[in-house]
């Protein structure tokens, strides 16, 4: 994963994405690299060469905002990227205790989600791990190798592919939603590790990761082929937990007398009836009687 220079290797990789005809230049002559010169980025964002050339090679860290704007505007970016890129220019390090409070879930969440009975819904942290499910949400991902981490459940997981019907448009999402929920993290070392496993082992991970793609996770149509149920689409939503930074509470549900519907309360039955249950406390309560002398 890039720690050194991650504003140059953003900056980079973005604009071998954009086509010169894209901005309104001529494709003249033989081009050496995709997508725009270092020049053309430069004369597109109105600053000099030699400027630009500093920010990529990592040796000018501290571009202004309005220069990161006219950056993003060179390259085209969206409103997640661009939100990125004044991220990487001007990153907030965040202390070890917030990242360890950030994988707690609060009490008053885990109550509130027991008692969504016909929607699952998961709690995410930084990375896209699973931190917390109702019992709705583990029937929904149980039984894969990776049930608790959505990103390596996609490119790592043997059943990936067919438990999304829609994989490549699914991973796209994954490693871009990794990129958005991580933010500029970049002295993680859980993140670190995490995209050194899955770019040794996922070539389809490491030629996405290389694109820089961002995109929060919000919400989004996705369908599953659940080994249980069978086909399932379901909109998510996913929401900010503000108590705790880092955090996503992503939602599932499905259309109104549909299919899905069924489907899912069918599942919903299936981890109601193989729950175990609770253990007998073997401990009598203070306030009970003693036992009677037969």
């Amino acid at each position: 994963m890039e720690k050194a220079n991650p504003l140059g290797e953003f900056l980079r990789a973005r604009r071998a994405l954009v086509s010169p005809g894209d901005s309104g230049l001529s494709a003249t002559g033989r081009r050496r690299v995709a997508g725009l010169r270092r020049e053309e980025v430069a004369m597109l964002a109105g600053v000099s060469i030699d400027y630009y050339v500093r920010l990529e090679q990592g040796r000018e860290r501290n571009p202004s905002a309005q220069v990161v704007d006219a950056l993003g505007e060179a390259l085209r970016l969206d409103d997640d990227a661009m939100a990125h890129l004044h991220q990487l220019a001007r990153p907030i390090r965040a202390r070890g205790r917030s990242r360890q409070r950030s994988d707690r879930v609060s009490p008053a969440l885990l109550r509130m989600m027991e008692g969504w009975h016909h929607t699952p819904a998961v709690v995410l942290g930084s990375r896209l791990t699973v931190l917390a499910h109702n019992p709705l949400g583990r029937a929904l991902f149980a039984g894969h190798t990776y049930s608790d981490d959505l990103v390596r459940l996609v490119f790592l997981d043997p059943d990936a592919r067919t438990f999304y019907p829609d994989w490549e448009r699914v991973a796209v999402n994954t490693v871009a939603g990794l990129r958005g929920a991580a933010g500029a993290a970049e002295d993680d070392p859980e993140l670190v590790r995490t995209v050194g496993e899955l770019s040794l082992h996922s070539v389809e991970f490491s030629r996405l990761w290389a694109h820089h793609d961002i995109r929060q996770k919000t919400h989004e149509t996705k369908r599953f082929r659940h080994p249980l149920v069978g086909e399932l689409t379901l909109e998510y939503e996913s929401l900010t937990v503000n108590g705790a930074p880092g955090q996503q509470l992503v939602i599932y549900q499905a259309a109104p007398d549909s299919p899905s519907e069924q489907a899912l309360a069918l599942l919903g039955s299936l981890a109601a009836a193989n729950a175990p249950a609770p253990d007998p406390d073997p401990t009598p309560s203070e306030n009970a009687a003693p036992p009677r002398d037969r």
